[in-house]
């Protein structure tokens, strides 16, 4: 059956008054308003609970139901738009830094998610220690964002090799040198970014420095001190002073002499030879414990609360301690990039010149799992911030469907779809260009910045898949490291 109202006649008329004036009113509430209210919302309680006591065994049958149901088991109410390609969204240079055929050797974000810095020198044949360097950074929410016009430039005398911007101060940042200096630049600051740097003093490193942290200072909540890593085998945490100086505040010697052995590892050079570090990683579940990769080959498990003096004969001004508990099964070369994982506090990520990435557990010593990635180095290696089971890898080489020729990519890892083969290779620069470095965005987490030899930093929008946690995800994070072996 079907119903339709009579036709409605309508006509449009308006109006225009000649004077209008503005005038404001309160009512005031009376008190028989009040109690018209008050016997409105009156509830028959005993008619309700009758009602309730007839329904009650239908509702629990119900609800006894829904709750074993498997319906919606792996749904998860996702209100943002779904992503279901990787799509390249800025490409940013500096055209000057190009001209000198530097590649960028390190990216970082900043506290708020909004600009990534990029650092510019050389990682392979050249004059190093007096070849002119930089710092740019790209704010990218900014409307009039030029790609090949940072926002800001640091120029620097001597190769930076690392950079990191401080946690909570989103215009510093630090950077280390080729010459074994570290800085730190305000880059709100127009006339001179320069605010703290260690000078070359005794206690400086004598070797490049390779990568910089930030550490929260336990003793004043206001400030943090920075760590950095150097192939000199010291591993040096800086504090600030007043007069524009980083001071030494500890250190940390790695000497072959006592690094731990293993019946299942090669053998080490013995004696107080330094062993060149070359990357850096904390526990996020234990400040104390790291993780090092080393020259060698091999990554060792440290501690902070070391109490044993290093060997190293040195003229530094405080006493350096051996940090190594625990050496693992080594790659077949140098390794360049260990990262742990933000999800479980024994898991950690190590690569290098190898082309493999080792999959460890800190409660032994060989790998739980070795993926052979590329035929040439691997130069970075990070899990994931927000995905258990993702981790990214950066090579020279990569597949190109079109050609035979290399090139430089980002290979992402779901070990949810795949314990061997990459889940998308990111193509970031054709020819013998590999990619250096690159950094997650953890307050935007769709965002990936990598940087290549070509000096050319882009900066990748992430998929969905790669963004959003599944359902049992920790449960096969858990699985991956119960997996001992013998």
């Amino acid at each position: 059956k079907s119903c339709q109202t009579g036709e409605i006649s309508t006509a449009e008329t308006a109006v225009q008054s000649h004077s209008s004036r503005d005038a404001g009113v309160q009512t005031d509430q009376s008190k028989d308003a009040v109690q018209d209210l008050q016997q409105e919302i009156q509830v028959d309680y005993t008619s309700l609970l009758s009602f309730l006591q007839r329904v009650e065994d239908a509702v629990i049958k119900e609800l006894n139901k829904n709750w074993k149901s498997r319906a919606f088991d792996g749904f998860e109410v996702n209100w943002t738009d779904q992503n279901k390609t990787v799509l390249c969204l800025h490409t940013l240079s500096y055209p000057e830094a190009q001209d000198q055929k530097l590649q960028v050797t390190s990216v970082s974000w900043n506290a708020t998610g909004s600009v990534v810095a990029c650092s510019y020198g050389r990682l392979d044949a050249g004059d190093w220690s007096t070849e002119k360097s930089y710092v740019c950074t790209w704010n990218l929410d900014r409307r009039g964002l030029n790609p090949q016009h940072p926002d800001v430039v640091v120029d620097v005398p001597s190769s930076v090799m690392c950079l990191a911007f401080h946690p909570s101060r989103p215009s510093l940042i630090a950077g280390g040198l080729f010459s074994g200096e570290l800085v730190v630049w305000d880059t709100s600051r127009t006339e001179d970014p320069v605010i703290w740097r260690t000078g070359m003093t005794d206690d400086t490193h004598t070797d490049p420095v390779y990568q910089v942290n930030w550490l929260p200072d336990a003793k004043h909540r206001n400030h943090a001190q920075l760590l950095s890593v150097s192939t000199d085998g010291k591993i040096l945490v800086w504090r600030e002073e007043r007069d524009g100086r980083l001071a030494l505040a500890e250190g940390f010697a790695l000497v072959a002499q006592q690094i731990p052995r293993s019946t299942q590892l090669k053998k080490f050079a013995w004696g107080e030879a330094a062993v060149g570090v070359t990357s850096l990683s904390f526990s996020h579940f234990d400040p104390r414990v790291f993780v090092v990769g080393v020259e060698g080959g091999y990554s060792l498990k440290c501690s902070t609360a070391a109490e044993t003096l290093a060997l190293h004969r040195t003229g530094s001004s405080v006493p350096l301690r051996a940090p190594a508990e625990l050496a693992f099964s080594s790659h077949s070369g140098p390794v360049y990039s260990v990262s742990c994982s933000p999800f479980h506090r024994n898991l950690f990520l190590s690569c290098g010149t190898d082309g493999q990435v080792h999959l460890h557990s800190m409660l032994q010593t060989q790998p739980l799992m070795s993926l052979q990635l590329s035929k040439k180095y691997l130069f970075c290696v990070r899990w994931s911030p927000v995905r258990p089971l993702v981790f990214a890898a950066a090579s020279g080489e990569g597949n190109c469907n079109k050609c035979f020729c290399f090139i430089g990519a980002v290979h992402l890892f779901d070990f949810e779809k795949s314990l061997q083969k990459p889940a998308v290779s990111i193509k970031q620069a054709m020819g013998e260009c590999p990619v250096y470095c690159f950094e997650f965005n953890v307050k935007q987490t769709q965002l990936l910045a990598a940087g290549d030899a070509t000096g050319t930093v882009k900066v990748w929008q992430l998929s969905s898949d790669f963004t959003e946690q599944g359902p049992r995800e920790m449960n096969h994070l858990e699985q991956l490291a119960s997996e001992i072996t013998d």
